[in-house]
């Protein structure tokens, strides 16, 4: 049998850098998702036999077929789509997915919401925000971002859960700052004027 300490080990020094930044910032400790596209079926086996439960994938997949091995050893996986989605992946990912992270265009909301309506349900998405302005990620630039989100009131098989975003590739962290609350200000407007109920 292989070991994977080492995979404990991480997941609770990171679950412990979560909690003590949280305190810090006087906020709830977020959820962490698991980004597992290099690991093995097995490291991923374990890693939810100890209790971590929500992966992403950025392949849309290999997030289906991750989802159905784990469900066959016991495990109810909250599943991510992370990473740019193609809108002809949009029926691959629609019926497994627990939230899309990167909706950044009209065309993938069409196609996510003509998905959903087929499958009669509803997909929590995340709105990716290209807060560096990057020409090589996907993402909404900030000042198109409300009208956006306004916008996806058209469509009522998706319902928008927040904001991602990645800053831009920076050797000093404290560089970052601006590009993460940028989007954390976006996100507080938005909060206020758009409702995802229903």
């Amino acid at each position: 049998m292989e070991n994977f300490e080492y995979i404990k080990r991480n997941l609770n020094s990171l679950k412990e850098e979560l909690a003590d930044a949280a305190k810090s910032a006087g906020c709830v400790t977020p959820k962490l998702v698991a980004v597992t596209k290099s690991a093995t079926d097995s490291e991923l086996a374990y890693l939810l036999s100890i209790g971590q439960s929500a992966i992403g994938e950025n392949r849309p997949q290999e997030l289906v077929r991750r989802g159905e091995l784990l469900r066959t050893l016991g495990y109810s996986p909250e599943l991510h789509e992370i990473g740019n989605l193609q809108s002809n992946k949009a029926k691959i990912v629609c019926p497994v997915a627990t939230l899309i992270h990167s909706l950044d265009s009209e065309s993938l909301a069409k196609e996510i919401n003509r998905t959903a309506e087929k499958l009669n349900k509803k997909v929590d998405v995340l709105i990716e925000i290209n807060s560096g302005r990057e020409p090589q990620k996907g993402g909404i630039m900030p000042e198109l971002a409300e009208t956006f989100a306004n916008g996806l009131s058209r469509y009522p098989n998706i319902r928008l859960r927040g904001l991602m975003t990645m800053g831009p590739n920076l050797s000093d962290p404290e560089d970052l700052r601006r590009y993460f609350s940028l989007t954390k200000e976006l996100f507080e407007k938005l909060r206020y004027t758009y409702s995802s109920d229903g």
